[in-house]
């Protein structure tokens, strides 16, 4: 890579992917979030998107109102959204020049020697091609942690580890760390400390909430990389915090 390119992880969770019912997915959400990652990777960076929303998708495709609690009716919601979720992301990042390659992952995978280094090959080999943006997502149809535990938060670090990226961004419904007075946290040097006190906000369509994001957060850091949560509503973020200006709640990785 060149000097100035970094691979970058951003993670993307249902509640910034959806409209406000949660039960579609927000076009115009998905236009804007292609547009800043394809000026990232203008500028000569590596992104991988960690995607959820494949349940939302299906929700929408199947009449549904609200999240079904039966497992077997989310994973149901997974396998018919997985298709339409990609299918946005394509028609989206096409109008930037830029194909999507699906892979669909879960935590046996990168527990598995064999497999986890054939998901790193794969990774490698797409990122080389310089026009294809990777889209991960849990497989929900066989798999539950994300279903039932983390919204892909902590798939997002294991994803980070497993390509060596430079950074890790979880975008998420809200600004960031919030303490219990709604006040933003900018700079997390102790994840365990911060778990005591952060506001534990959820959205309707949110899995994990902050806590599982921390986990994350502190997933990456111990392997030296760092991390950021940001608000993906609001336009412009993503890029400030790569530039290194205010914008959510950084977690910085301690010298040696």
């Amino acid at each position: 890579m060149a000097a100035r390119s970094l691979r970058l992880i951003l993670k993307f969770g249902s509640g910034i992917l959806t409209n406000p019912k949660g039960n579609t997915l927000d076009r115009r959400q998905f236009a804007r979030l292609s547009a800043e990652v394809a000026a990232l990777i203008r500028a000569g960076h590596e992104c991988l998107i960690v995607s959820s929303g494949a349940v939302a998708a299906g929700m929408h495709v199947l009449g549904l109102v609200e999240r079904p609690r039966n497992l077997a009716a989310r994973q149901t919601c997974a396998a018919v959204g997985q298709t339409k979720l990609m299918d946005l992301y394509g028609e989206m990042f096409a109008k930037h020049g830029l194909n999507v390659a699906q892979l669909l992952l879960t935590h046996s995978d990168l527990d598995s020697r064999v497999r986890h280094a054939n998901a790193r090959n794969t990774l490698e080999h797409i990122f080389s091609q310089r026009t294809l943006v990777p889209v991960v997502n849990e497989n929900d149809s066989v798999a539950v942690e994300e279903l039932n535990f983390g919204d892909n938060d902590r798939l997002s670090a294991e994803v980070a580890l497993l390509v060596r990226a430079h950074r890790l961004f979880i975008l998420t419904g809200v600004d960031g760390v919030l303490d219990d007075g709604g006040k933003l946290v900018p700079v997390v040097r102790d994840v365990a400390t911060a778990a005591a006190f952060v506001r534990q906000d959820k959205g309707r369509t949110s899995v994990g909430g902050m806590t599982t994001k921390l986990q994350a957060a502190q997933i990456a850091v111990s392997a030296r990389i760092p991390a950021c949560i940001l608000n993906g509503r609001t336009p412009g973020l993503l890029a400030a915090a790569l530039a290194g200006k205010p914008a959510g709640t950084s977690f910085p990785v301690r010298r040696r």
